[in-house]
């Protein structure tokens, strides 16, 4: 029997109001199918005292709803206060942690962990080492073509390592030490105001001629467009991608939840899964250009796939 596909949920990358961003999970735990759900302040250290009382309510909730879930350390990690943060969360050792940056890899070495998107992974070598020091799933990198994670699942597998892939959201694309956001509107980062909760799926960024080109949040750059793998699900199913992972946005995201969960069982196209998406999501065009090999804002279709 085939082992069933898992849907994941990304981190909250944005900065929400506490409300909105409590109500959200509350939403995810009782009403969309999802198996794992990670959780935690990934972006800034700065945003993630307006969460911490309501972090164990809302793992609470998860849990009894079912769904696992994985605390996700910072990708960045530059002062003590940061440091000391992601030192605490791995040793509470109560739930499972995600690693997001090689401090992290470094700090979980011998127990079982994730290791997240924002970690490169882009060989075999690569791999084998963090499976080595006790990984247990791989989010690949959503820059990646299906001949990279193929190759990379292949492998994954054979050291007993789940792969995942991301398959819905902007993608995120680097972070720097330097606050976009605040240098926008002519802040500095240590007194940004936290203008990036102005932006509730990011500041869009365009080019000298005018064209949407990226977004920003905070001290990091996202794409323009929102990644959309729903057609290449049963391509991703065969290549032995076992986790698919959505990352939150203001969009209904019960509702494209469930449509990739009928996807993943086999009971919707994923073409018109990515058809409804595509009028579901009104402030920027959807892309799989990077699994297609081709420029990553670009949505190959059927069609362009088959003549190619």
């Amino acid at each position: 029997m085939a082992t069933r596909s898992l849907l994941t949920l990304g981190p909250v990358l944005f900065n929400w109001p506490v409300d909105q961003w409590r109500d959200f999970y509350a939403r995810m735990a009782d009403e969309a199918p999802l198996d794992v759900v990670y959780l935690g302040e990934v972006v800034c250290s700065k945003r993630a005292p307006f969460f911490e009382d309501a972090i164990p309510d809302v793992i609470e909730r998860l849990t009894a709803a079912g769904k696992r879930v994985v605390l996700a350390s910072p990708i960045l990690v530059t002062t003590d206060r940061e440091r000391k943060a992601v030192r605490d969360l791995v040793e509470a050792g109560e739930l499972e942690v995600e690693a997001n940056d090689l401090g992290a890899v470094a700090q979980l070495a011998g127990k079982p962990h994730a290791v997240g998107p924002f970690v490169n992974v882009y060989n075999e070598a690569t791999l084998g080492w963090l499976a080595s020091r006790g990984a247990t799933s791989v989010s690949l990198g959503a820059e990646m073509p299906a001949a990279s994670v193929a190759s990379l699942t292949q492998e994954a597998t054979r050291l007993g390592v789940e792969t995942e892939v991301q398959v819905f959201g902007r993608v995120p694309l680097a972070i720097s030490a330097r606050c976009y956001h605040a240098r926008v509107h002519g802040l500095h980062k240590d007194g940004c105001q936290f203008v990036c909760g102005q932006d509730l799926d990011g500041l869009g960024v365009e080019t000298l001629d005018d064209q949407p080109f990226l977004a920003v949040n905070g001290l990091q750059t996202m794409s323009h467009t929102y990644l959309c793998l729903a057609a290449e699900i049963a391509e991703l199913q065969r290549l032995g991608v076992g986790r698919f992972r959505l990352s939150p946005h203001t969009v209904d995201m019960v509702r494209v939840a469930k449509g990739f969960r009928a996807v993943l069982d086999g009971e919707r196209a994923g073409g018109d899964l990515a058809a409804e998406l595509a009028g579901l999501v009104t402030d920027a065009p959807l892309a799989n250009g990077f699994f297609h090999d081709a420029a990553g804002a670009a949505y190959i279709g059927s069609h362009e796939r088959m003549t190619a």
